[in-house]
């Protein structure tokens, strides 16, 4: 049994970010905090006169003061209108009744399995990271339902089954960004990247893909990244295991019924594939833009939400109804419900950020901290921006492990900042899903950690977070100063990230 060291003065560090983060109120309150404070800072810096010069429209923008009758009485009436606008809401949501039929039906679970099943043992190990990188296009089965498999995997190949466990957490976490299948991240991305355009009045034309090109070059490189550093630094600092009474012990295999429904489910997902292939193809379909043919700006993109549940539907129908999993269409109702019941949480930091935005609009507080520090930022150059902008992100992602709350308080800065410095807010987005991965491994503000030491507590008692946070380190190290310099390489190569997803635009092009 591997011993575990004296803890680290780093990994002692790490444990007081641990026991501080502990310590912040939920999402939901610091949105409600922000919102007072906005309301507070409009009445103070109105009185003081802030203003900033707008170069785009020409115009110099005053601080509106919300602490007037005016001001509350807009608070008041306009706070369900900003929560039913607000941008990419029903995006999210209808999608997520296509993946609540896939994921609740036991499809992705199956889909994961079978994948590592027939994986042969010589690339065993990179199956791995890429099931658990793709796998976060279904939400939370990727860190779940991988690792523990990767520990008895590890336990067969003859390594520590703990950095089976590691490696899959950190592969399905600190790559969180990185997946060549656009999903669930992708429109929460742009749900708060479009609220931050709204709030200014920008009108640049965003999609669900414009990461895509970057991100799924990213998932190639960062496997090789986390491959490194598990044969590298993970595997020989865990040391062998003695099995014991663990040695028979087997990764959980399909059923046959299982393995039928999921052959059946593949079949319909590439025949629905390719259905849509074949009818977006004529330059006169009904899925591209009448006017100009072309399917980024066509109803097949912008009418993403459906596509995209369509897709996760009908594979999850066919396997529920194969496997049984659902013997009625109330079972299958009922899977959607699970979805919904699983988007609480998301609803309710959406209703409270939708106010801190609107409220950021129309104080014009926003419009001019974005002013401000564009003008101080414009003489620093692009280095400096996004290196600077992956810290602070990766740093506040230790303290609030939501992506969608942390987006939510830097889009509306943000977005509109790297815009009035001629920057894509597609870049932007992807800038800041950078920094919001990398440090994910390490971040207690994560459910999913105490369920990683569960699992590491079958194979030894004794260890405990430190000693998780402690191997989780390396992949955080790794992935931040690769990512990092990828993000800078495809910055000086000029490269878009994705469909409509520019690096460079002309600020007066967005009025």
């Amino acid at each position: 049994m591997a011993t575990t060291a004296k803890p680290s003065l780093f990994t002692r560090f790490l444990d007081r970010i641990e026991y501080w983060g502990n310590k912040l109120p939920d999402p939901v309150m610091i949105f409600i905090g922000l919102c007072i404070l906005i309301v507070v800072c409009s009445g103070i810096f109105s009185a003081m006169g802030v203003s900033a010069y707008n170069p785009v429209t020409k115009e110099t923008i005053q601080v509106v003061n919300l602490l007037t009758l005016d001001g509350l009485t807009q608070i008041i009436t306009k706070a369900t209108t900003n929560f039913t606008g607000f941008p990419a809401l029903g995006v999210v949501l209808v999608v997520m009744f296509g993946i609540g039929v896939a994921e609740h039906s036991g499809y992705f679970k199956s889909l994961m399995i079978a994948a590592v099943e027939k994986a042969p043992f010589k690339i065993i190990v990179p199956i791995l990271i890429l099931v658990a990188m793709l796998g976060t296009v279904a939400g939370d089965a990727s860190q779940i339902v991988v690792p523990p498999i990767a520990a008895m995997i590890f336990l067969r190949l003859g390594y520590h089954p703990i950095a089976g466990l590691v490696m899959a957490y950190a592969a399905a976490l600190g790559a969180f960004a990185a997946n060549a299948i656009i999903g669930m991240a992708d429109a929460l991305a742009l749900s708060f990247t479009e609220a931050g355009l709204k709030a200014i009045g920008a009108n640049v034309p965003v999609n669900i893909a414009m990461n895509w090109y970057f991100m799924t070059v990213s998932m190639f490189l960062l496997l090789f990244v986390i491959l490194f550093v598990t044969y590298k630094v993970i595997i020989p600092r865990l040391g062998t295991y003695d099995a014991g009474d663990l040695h028979q012990e087997s990764m959980t295999e399909l059923t046959d019924i299982e393995k039928r429904g999921l052959r059946y489910a593949n079949y319909s997902i590439v025949i629905t594939l390719a259905l849509i292939a074949v009818a977006a193809i004529p330059e006169t379909s009904f899925l591209r833009n009448p006017n100009t043919g072309s399917i980024i700006d066509g109803p097949l993109v912008q009418g993403v939400a459906i596509t995209m549940a369509v897709i996760f539907f009908i594979p999850g129908l066919v396997y529920a109804v194969v496997t049984k999993t659902a013997k009625s269409s109330k079972d299958i109702v009922h899977m959607m419900n699970q979805s919904m019941a699983g988007m609480s949480g998301f609803i309710v930091i959406v209703f409270f950020a939708a106010q801190m935005i609107a409220l950021f609009a129309w104080s014009n507080l926003g419009l001019i901290i974005a002013i401000k520090g564009a003008n101080l930022l414009e003489g620093q150059n692009g280095v400096t921006l996004i290196v600077g902008f992956i810290f602070l992100t990766a740093i506040l992602n230790l303290f609030i492990g939501s992506a969608s709350a942390k987006w939510a308080l830097l889009a509306p800065i943000f977005v509109p900042m790297f815009l009035f410095l001629g920057y894509h807010p597609a870049f932007a987005q992807a800038i800041y899903r950078v920094g919001d991965s990398i440090t994910n491994p390490i971040t207690p503000m994560f459910p999913y950690l105490p369920l990683l030491l569960s699992y590491a507590k079958k194979y030894d008692k004794d260890v405990g977070l430190g000693t998780l946070i402690a191997n989780l380190f390396p992949y955080t190290l790794a992935l931040g100063i690769v990512w990092t310099i990828f993000v800078l390489i495809w910055y000086w190569l000029g490269i878009p990230v994705g469909p409509g997803g520019p690096i460079h635009i002309d600020p007066s092009a967005f009025n």
